[in-house]
């Protein structure tokens, strides 16, 4: 079994590539040696953001809420300082920093997910007191905005602590940093701390550009992203390696986003979340390259950016602007400069279609148009058309629509490593209603039986073998033996039906094909098992309701669920599963289980009335 292991990572490491493995190897050499210390700079004193005449001028409503994970409010009044090593959800404690970044564990099981920690250090609080203050002439909002910087600032010294661990995190807050002086049109003469802020931040992030690129994920594109604003930012200021840190943030911008996207405008990551990650972060690129009258990139760069937005448009209900939970979701919104909900994708659709594609994927009059006023982009005249079926080869994705119902299947297509064993997996939606549901994430640092259940195959809508996942699992973020997809039937239309058909054989000799059929009333999914197992169990994650079982059906009075089967059901139950909706959050649902012993076909029926 040992032997078996080696030969699945080796298999793993070979396909992800020599260059990116030495590179994370590389790096953890570096943290454990101590080879990676930055000297710090200093951060002037004084406000970082100053009054000016703007405040109060006509802009859209701002943000009224301030919410981890776009779901937990903070606690306590808003205008005191939160505190920077308090886990918001948990309220465990993370000790005060005295230790340089690089001695520290991503994972300590003593103070649960660090992501917690990281979550309000991201500054996007930043973003709702910049817009109070210019929106309604709000001094407490900007008095407030500098009195958290200063005390992220005097508890966080560079670059000591969880929160300049990650090369990523200090690459959000340059770009909220930048943004938030945008809103308060303070890019061309900042205050000094805010430039000293700029430079130990660029600082803490090129000694580790390797390994945010070896990741092929979007810390790639962000500390990239960051480079690029907060270098051109301090050329622009005729400041010391401003100019360097700008060529190489656009250097490596143009080579993540050929190698990441795919031409169909498929992400690396393949999750819908990480997608909206993407687009905010290349949106806020476009933005700021725009507002400092920057050389445009190549022509790959457009082509790319545009086929990635067109990409979340096609995923997100137009009705409710949510979209399918699929992929890992690690509850991040980079840019919240509306109330909408965060399951709400429909600003960064409108604000990356508009960017990419000059087109308006929504009617102007909605909170998703804010974002373009916030940041100064014209509304397009021309509208793209309403969402449509599309098949993402690339990456794995099949959108099947009819009418008000969506339907989506994934199948694999892994260029790169996959974090979820969800293959062939369907969600259904109607009417902006998620019927049939993924489970999501939860949690990157959590008891062992939630980090196996959430990114696992009893998450998903699909056939688990021998209750083990579709690959296996060689770590927190990462499955061996990637699947690759058979029986691919192209995704076809025909009078009142759309189809789309895959399948894949595991390492294991166990076979599953499945067919996809979506009309005006109802799903119809077909599956065909074959090959070597001893059990397989078709499961499908419900909409929360009152469901009951009459013999192979299952109701909830409105919508039906019904079974068939030609081999013997061995068990078919109605029970109790988990879902993730928010970071940090989980909720049971009800899912019917259909096991079986032989080879055969399953079909499943789900109508609406």
């Amino acid at each position: 079994m040992n032997a078996d292991r080696l030969l699945v990572g080796a298999k793993t490491a070979w396909q992800l590539g020599a260059w990116n493995v030495l590179s994370v190897l590389f790096y953890r050499l570096q943290c454990r040696t101590g080879t990676l210390t930055v000297r710090p700079n200093v951060v002037a004193t004084g406000d970082l953001y100053a009054a000016s005449p703007g405040g109060g001028s006509p802009t859209p409503p701002a943000v009224s809420s301030l919410r981890c994970f776009g779901w937990k409010a903070l606690d306590g009044p808003t205008l005191q300082p939160p505190d920077w090593f308090r886990d918001p959800i948990t309220l465990r404690q993370f000790p005060e920093p005295a230790r340089q970044w690089n001695e520290l564990s991503d994972f300590d099981e003593r103070f649960g997910d660090i992501k917690c920690i990281w979550e309000l250090s991201r500054w996007d609080w930043m973003l709702p007191f910049a817009q109070r203050y210019r929106h309604a002439g709000d001094a407490s909002a900007l008095a407030t905005l500098n009195e958290w910087l200063h005390d992220w600032l005097k508890r966080n010294p560079p670059y000591l602590g969880p929160n300049w661990k990650c090369g990523q995190e200090t690459s959000i807050r340059v770009m909220h940093a930048a943004m938030a002086a945008l809103i308060l049109d303070q890019v061309t003469n900042p205050a000094q701390g805010l430039i000293d802020l700029v430079r130990v931040h660029l600082r803490r992030i090129e000694p580790t550009l390797s390994y945010a690129m070896a990741q092929d994920n979007n810390h790639g594109t962000s500390e990239a992203a960051a480079l690029f604003i907060g270098g051109s930012w301090l050329a622009t200021l005729r400041q010391r390696d401003g100019m360097r840190w700008e060529s190489l943030g656009r250097q490596w911008l143009e080579n993540r986003i050929a190698r990441l996207i795919d031409e169909d405008g498929g992400f690396s990551q393949y999750s819908v979340n990480y997608h909206r990650v993407l687009l905010d972060t290349i949106s806020m690129v476009e933005v700021w390259r725009r507002r400092m009258v920057l050389a445009e990139f190549s022509p790959r760069w457009r082509v790319r950016t545009e086929a990635a937005a067109r990409w979340l448009h096609a995923m997100v209900d137009p009705a409710t602007g949510d979209a399918p939970n699929v992929g890992a979701n690690d509850g991040a919104r980079l840019l919240p400069l509306t109330d909408a909900d965060h399951r709400d994708y429909r600003p960064s659709v409108q604000l990356s279609m508009a960017l990419f594609a000059g087109l308006a994927a929504y009617p102007p009059q909605g909170s998703w148009n804010w974002p373009l006023q916030w940041l100064g982009i014209e509304t397009p005249r021309d509208a793209a058309p309403g969402p449509q079926g599309r098949q993402f080869d690339d990456g794995g994705f099949a959108v099947l629509r009819r009418g008000p119902a969506m339907a989506l299947m994934r199948f694999p297509r892994f260029r790169f490593r996959p974090s979820h064993a969800d293959a062939l997996h369907v969600d259904l939606w109607k009417d902006g209603a998620n019927l049939l549901r993924d489970g999501g994430t939860y949690s990157y640092n959590t008891d062992a039986r939630w980090l196996r259940y959430f990114s696992g195959t009893a998450s998903h809508n699909t056939v688990q073998f021998d209750d083990r996942d579709q690959m296996p699992r060689l770590g927190r973020f990462l499955f061996g033996d990637w699947l690759a997809t058979e029986g691919l039937e192209t995704l076809r239309e025909e009078g009142d039906a759309a189809t789309f058909a895959a399948g894949y054989r595991d390492r294991q000799g166990a076979c599953h094909h499945r067919r996809a059929t979506l009309r005006d009333s109802g799903l119809t999914v077909q599956d065909r098992i074959e090959g070597s197992f001893g059990k397989a169990v078709l499961r499908w994650r419900l909409a929360p309701g009152a469901w009951r079982l009459e013999g192979a059906t299952a109701t909830n009075g409105e919508h039906k669920l019904s079974i068939e089967a030609t081999m013997p059901i061995r068990r078919l139950e109605l029970v109790s599963g988990w879902e993730s909706r928010y970071y940090m959050q989980k909720t049971e649902v009800p899912v019917i289980e259909v096991e079986v012993g032989e080879p055969g076909m399953l079909t499943s029926q789900y109508h609406w009335s």
